[in-house]
């Protein structure tokens, strides 16, 4: 059972207590089991919560719970108890999986896929929290079903939006033809989802360029500024609009927590049916969410000052990000363990077992459109973890800590100019070793920067004006970290450290 307000500190304390020297510091997430997709990200009476699906009792995917920790500034987070478990005899009895939590006049209210056995079709159950969000009443009510409809075969993983001043909701699907859509539903009433039919497929030109699946899993639809990297960046709030961004998790058959075609996006428009009054997406364009192999099921959540297209039915957004332009988006990703790809080492199934623990939370990160392209920031946040600079302007081989960050641009005040074919590497080293792991290694062009984080076994890269790679790694005794710089590049680099 987790532990009731597990303070910040105490997370630092508990992470660098840890036996494994893989578990994360700055990641927080319970010292044992499993994790994966995040779920129910809110904001809601000053403080953001994320829920995420949990087997305390082992590092395997079984018996699915909700674990919870928040935090009032996105920086030092507190654990709360279990706050969603399979209940004997309901519609979640073998788990309670992906699912969103709004506020429904006033009351914090979880819909999730409850699944009743294994291959079993998900069911959308409600369940209503505390004002705190700490206690939740479980009575197994189903606001909505498998729909009779014959093509849809695979239904999961509702979210809900709000367009001109209505509440939406959407499930992902998989049909008989073998494509990947979208079902949508008015919710008037959240207890009762009324279902309006399929609303996009894989089929769509866009979609099949860019979300090709067999099942569109962990659907998320959220309005985010758009602009051009020519503005200034304080932003022009004149001179930008706003983009709707759809993401997927990309779910083929004989995915097993290894998902090769990972999460994707698209980017388009959101209009009213005339006939109909219901909302229509039609997408321009679309790309990858993130090119690390070890990136998955994320979730969004709309932070918005004001009650305009898209806001949520929680309050408005944090005083820290209000000096942004809306509307304001934050996204949690799921990394999870494996064998290792891209010739990285990784874990087996017994090396997971013994350690206890498997899944990562990546770090929030902010989302907009940048010249029609999405754009993926670590939130403003997170650089509250910044504690003594290593480096200021390093150059070559850079040695890295286990907890660092690093900020890569092209070097200022020397004579070397960056190549066009510049690359940095981030590897994995140990003496007389030939061969190291190669972790990371992507292209730098002049006016680029890259943010690395390392945090024990996980490794997040932001690449400006575009999306980041989110990667797992497993440092061997006597290995270290190795960020290998082209010339014309250089690094400024921190400890990461819990702030006082």
């Amino acid at each position: 059972m987790s532990s009731p307000d597990l303070a910040a500190t105490d997370f630092a304390r508990l992470a660098a207590a840890h036996p494994d020297p893989a578990f994360p510091h700055f990641h927080p997430r319970p010292a044992q089991g499993w994790i994966n997709d995040p779920n129910g990200i809110s904001h809601i009476n000053g403080r953001h919560h994320v829920f995420f699906q949990y087997n305390p009792e082992s590092a395997r995917h079984h018996k699915i719970a909700w674990g919870h920790v928040s935090s009032a500034d996105l920086v030092r987070w507190e654990e709360h108890p279990v706050a969603l478990r399979p209940q004997d005899g309901g519609p979640d009895e073998y788990g309670c999986w992906t699912g969103v939590v709004t506020d429904d006049g006033g009351v914090p209210t979880a819909a999730y896929s409850g699944v009743r056995g294994d291959g079993g079709h998900s069911q959308v159950v409600i369940s209503r929290g505390s004002a705190d969000l700490v206690s939740w009443a479980q009575d197994g009510h189903v606001a909505a079903s498998m729909p009779s409809d014959p093509l849809v075969t695979a239904v999961r993983d509702p979210f809900i939006f709000r367009f001109n001043g209505k509440r939406y909701a959407m499930q992902g699907a998989g049909l008989s033809s073998g494509h990947a859509a979208l079902l949508l539903y008015t919710v008037e009433d959240l207890s009762d989802w009324k279902y309006q039919g399929i609303w996009l497929t894989s089929e769509n030109p866009v979609a099949s360029a860019h979300t090709p699946a067999e099942i569109w899993e962990c659907p998320q639809l959220v309005r985010v500024p758009a602009g051009s990297s020519a503005e200034s960046p304080s932003g022009d709030e004149a001179a930008s609009e706003d983009a709707w961004v759809m993401m997927f998790s990309l779910w083929l058959s004989g995915d097993h927590h290894e998902h090769a075609n990972g999460v994707g996006h698209l980017i388009g428009t959101l209009a009213e049916d005339p006939a109909t009054g219901l909302p229509v997406f039609s997408p321009e364009t679309g790309g990858k969410s993130d090119l690390g192999r070890d990136f998955y099921a994320p979730q969004i959540v709309q932070l918005q000052d004001g009650a305009g297209a898209g806001a949520p039915d929680a309050p408005a957004s944090s005083s820290a990000l209000a000096a942004l332009a809306e509307p304001k988006a934050l996204l949690w990703g799921w990394a999870n363990e494996g064998p290792g790809r891209d010739g990285r080492r990784g874990r087996s199934q017994d090396e997971i077992d013994a350690a206890g623990w498997a899944g990562v939370l990546t770090h929030p990160r902010l989302l907009s459109v940048v010249d029609g392209s999405l754009a993926v920031a670590p939130a403003p946040e997170v650089d509250a973890y910044r504690g003594t600079q290593l480096a200021s302007q390093a150059a070559g081989n850079v040695e890295l800590s286990a907890y660092a960050e690093a900020v890569v641009t092209t070097r200022s005040g020397g004579p070397a100019a960056l190549a066009a074919d510049a690359v940095v590497e981030l590897s994995l080293v140990a003496d007389g070793d030939s061969s190291p792991q190669v972790v990371f290694s992507g292209a730098l062009a002049a006016g680029e920067e890259l943010r690395v984080f390392v945090d024990a076994s996980l490794v997040e890269v932001y690449r400006s004006g575009s999306v980041a790679t989110t990667l797992r790694a497993y440092p061997a005794a006597g290995e270290r970290w190795v960020l290998r710089l082209p010339e014309g590049a250089a690094a400024d680099v921190w400890q990461l450290e819990q702030p006082a």
